[in-house]
């Protein structure tokens, strides 16, 4: 623990370029959710190709959050909540990386689209679904920076919702195989696009575990919380 005045000070304002480099870190995955999306939707093979070769910037930028976070966890040795939102800031970064990994996912769905020039059906439930998964992620992270413990839990209800787009979205694209073969290829791209979502989402979920345990330290992870209650 940070005894001397100047060296509270300094782990504070390292801390704070912390949480700056994570919000910009999570801004930019979920710019990438967006433009990889944008580029399903315009069939932009440009706009794919971009996403996919920014993911080596979100790489970068994780590695910089986790060093700058195992910097601060041994050369200050926080206690309680500094050392709770210090652990939680490595496991936050790596969902972020991961949710840039499913945007890359879908970039490259689009380029396959491109490619195969299949006929495609509507999926106006993709566009609300992504919208949905990016709120969740802006969310969540603000519920971590913040500590946030309540926030951090409505990120689990707002969870629910996502599955169920792709629950429906799975139902249309079934309905669409089977009365069209020719739909069938572009069909399980689609279906593929609504899983990398679902998954976006549930690293958000994560996320706001995250910020569960920075701010009450309690695990809410796997339903941790109700069986450490009985």
């Amino acid at each position: 623990m940070v005894d001397a005045p100047g060296g509270y000070r300094h782990f504070h304002d390292d801390l704070a370029l912390l949480k700056t480099r994570l919000l910009e870190m999570s801004e930019r995955a979920e710019s990438l959710v967006e433009l990889s999306i944008e580029s399903l939707l315009d069939r932009d093979r440009e706009k794919a190709e971009a996403v996919i070769a920014a993911d080596r910037e979100l790489d970068r930028m994780e590695v910089e959050v986790e060093e700058l976070a195992i910097s601060l966890l041994a050369l200050q040795q926080p206690m309680a909540r500094d050392l709770r939102f210090l652990v939680g800031a490595i496991k936050v970064s790596s969902d972020v990386e991961r949710i840039g990994d499913h945007a890359v996912n879908i970039a490259q769905c689009t380029v396959r689209l491109v490619e195969q020039r299949s006929v495609a059906p509507a999926t106006p439930a993709l566009t609300d679904m992504a919208r949905r998964a990016r709120r969740m992620l802006s969310d969540a992270l603000d519920a971590f920076i913040r500590a946030d413990g309540v926030l951090g839990r409505a990120i689990g209800k707002a969870d629910d919702e996502v599955d169920a787009f792709h629950e429906g979205i799975f139902r249309v694209l079934l309905t669409h195989m089977m009365s069209d073969a020719r739909t069938i290829n572009a069909s399980l791209e689609l279906l593929l696009v609504s899983r990398n979502l679902e998954r976006v989402a549930d690293l958000a979920t994560n996320i706001g575990e995250n910020a569960v345990y920075v701010a009450e330290g309690k695990q809410i992870r796997h339903r941790f919380e109700e069986v450490s209650d009985r």
